[in-house]
């Protein structure tokens, strides 16, 4: 891109100044580089922003510069955490968990001796952890905060930082808030180091024992229904980690558990090149592909795959056509499913307490999840997108005399069964689906046959997402305008031939009662509802598209199915 001069000069003077700070040679030298070729169209994309503290953390391009992740960027926000946490807490701790991408180690690191040369006591793990094991941790040890450094399921060139407030959740309101404000406001004079040496020395860093992975494993072995089902059966399982940080926990519980489990070899070992995937994504049938090898190959009963920080699951399951095929469960199926399972569980056993279970959703997961709560007595309540909304409903149950909590669920794989951890967790649920599986083979049913079972109860309920990036500066601006179209709209008004019977803006809109967010929702006279929500951590926006119809109409509504998505497609 042409810069006047003017930007330019401050470009270059942003790009000197980062050499002088940041402490790692090989970032360095990418900017050294940028700048002796001159390279302007590079160093104004690496400088024309910084990197912000977005809803819970910081996600971005490993490489040098502002608007990259990299070890000067780990210390300028965890100065900003260090300072926040200190004004709210005499003596605070914070647990640091990495994953397999690049350089996780290595900013983990860099984050520890910031926190410790600011007085805050860091406990460090020694190997990968998954983010469920984190939050684990963080409330096991009664810490004040927590770090994951991961881009959970990211192509490889990217790497993230996540923080955790004392209920093991993702921070919140006014957490987020003033941890953001005061990352903003770090300058690089004010930035505090020490060496490892030092923090040693000092007993401000320790690692995390080996006593909070066997709480953890105990935990969830204790979380389970029908665990004899497991240890008896002879069920098969294909597993695949995706090079990431799933791989001990899950095969160690259901070792624990007597459950043969085969794992893909390729994928085994952490690797942040993530080389046999072009995205480590359990959502995306390319990173599932070798899984479903195994499974075929080992005559597998159920597939199951996590992503690089394990707090996402996908499942594949045999075929009802043709039983050496498998088939991959979207999200919204696999919800359906694991509802079903733990709602009918509850109901089939004796409640002594008498309290009414709450399933906690956000507003893109399937409607499908509330229908079945409601009529197993229970309650379904929708909140904003990112899991730290579910951590919230779970925290205001801890006192509750009325109810409990049963399951929570993101359409975009994300699960949580167990109340002791306060995000999603494929490892957990992970184990939950197998004994889900288990019982359902104990009864004469298939994964498969039990959906078609809740589709012909409750109506064929199916769903679409559109996601759309824009990458650069200009995509900013775009992402803007699109947002602002939609805001245009209005009851009577049509979009991709359907007329709108309902719109609900949750910047202004607070009928929904959920906080203010930048998502605008759409209903339809014909039935659709189409939810458009730009990502809080990525430059795309998502299109979320819902159907529902009677199981009797299914046939015919699945044959023009295509049609409606294309249409709805063309105009976006």
């Amino acid at each position: 891109m042409a810069m006047t001069e003017q930007e330019r000069a401050l470009i270059y003077k942003k790009a000197e100044d980062y050499i002088q700070a940041e402490t790692e040679l090989q970032f360095k030298k990418e900017v050294m580089a940028a700048l002796d070729e001159h390279a302007d169209e590079d160093l104004y994309d690496r400088f024309y922003t910084a990197l912000a503290f977005g809803t819970a953390g910081m996600r971005g391009v490993i490489g040098g510069g502002t608007n990259r992740i990299n070890p000067f960027m780990i210390r300028k926000v965890t100065q900003g955490l260090a300072d926040y946490l200190i004004s709210q807490i005499a003596l605070p701790s914070v647990v640091i968990a990495f994953d397999s991408r690049n350089y996780s180690q290595l900013f983990a690191k860099q984050a520890a001796l910031t926190l410790c040369a600011n007085g805050v006591k860091v406990y460090l793990y020694d190997e990968l952890h998954p983010v469920p094991m984190l939050s684990f941790a963080l409330r096991y040890l009664h810490a004040n905060a927590g770090i994951v450094i991961t881009a959970s399921h990211n192509p490889a060139k990217y790497n993230g930082y996540k923080v955790y407030w004392s209920d093991g959740g993702q921070v919140t309101p006014p957490h987020d808030v003033g941890i953001a404000k005061r990352v903003a406001s770090v300058e690089v004079g004010e930035i505090r180091s020490m060496s490892l040496n030092e923090a040693k020395s000092a007993h401000l860093l320790s690692p995390v024992p080996d006593s909070v992975d066997e709480a953890y494993y105990s935990m969830v072995v204790d979380s389970l229904s029908r665990s004899e089902l497991l240890s008896s059966s002879s069920v098969k399982v294909a597993y695949t980690p995706l090079h990431g940080a799933g791989n001990i926990p899950v095969r160690t519980i259901l070792a624990k558990m007597g459950v043969h489990c085969e794992v893909v070899e390729q994928q085994e070992q952490p690797d942040g090149d993530f080389p046999t995937v072009s995205m480590p994504n359990p959502e995306d049938p390319q990173a599932m592909r070798l899984a479903i090898e195994l499974g075929i190959k080992t005559k597998a009963d159920i597939i199951l795959g996590t992503d690089p920080d394990a707090d996402r699951l996908g499942i594949a399951i045999p075929s009802k056509e043709d039983k050496s095929s498998y088939q991959l469960l979207t999200g919204n199926q696999i919800a359906a499913l694991l509802c079903d399972y733990l709602l009918t569980t509850w109901k089939n056993r004796a409640q002594k307490d008498g309290r009414q279970p709450l399933v906690v959703k956000s507003i893109v997961t399937t409607d499908l999840v509330r229908a079945m709560t409601e009529k197993h007595g229970g309650e379904c309540v929708d909140v904003l997108t990112g899991f730290k909304y579910i951590a919230e409903k779970i925290a205001s149950l801890e006192s509750s005399d009325e109810q409990f909590f049963l399951f929570g669920c993101e359409e975009s794989f994300g699960y949580l069964s167990v109340p002791h951890v306060r995000d999603k967790d494929a490892v957990s649920t992970a184990v939950l689906a197998v004994e889900m599986m288990s019982y359902l083979a104990s009864q004469g049913l298939t994964l498969q046959q039990r959906l078609e079972e809740i589709y012909q109860e409750y109506g064929y309920y199916t769903e679409s997402v559109l996601s759309f990036t824009y990458e650069g500066s200009s995509g900013i601006q775009k992402m803007a305008d699109i947002m602002k179209q939609f805001r245009s709209f209005t009851v009577g008004t049509k979009f991709a031939g359907y007329t709108i019977s309902d719109v609900v803006d949750l910047l202004h809109d607070k009928t929904l009662g959920l906080p203010p967010s930048d998502v605008i929702i759409l209903r339809f006279a014909s039935g659709e509802k189409l939810v458009v929500r730009p990502s809080g951590t990525e430059p795309k926006i998502k299109y979320y598209l819902f159907f529902h119809t009677s199981a009797g109409e299914r046939q015919a509504f699945q044959a023009s199915l295509q049609d409606r998505i294309a249409r709805f497609k063309s105009e976006l």
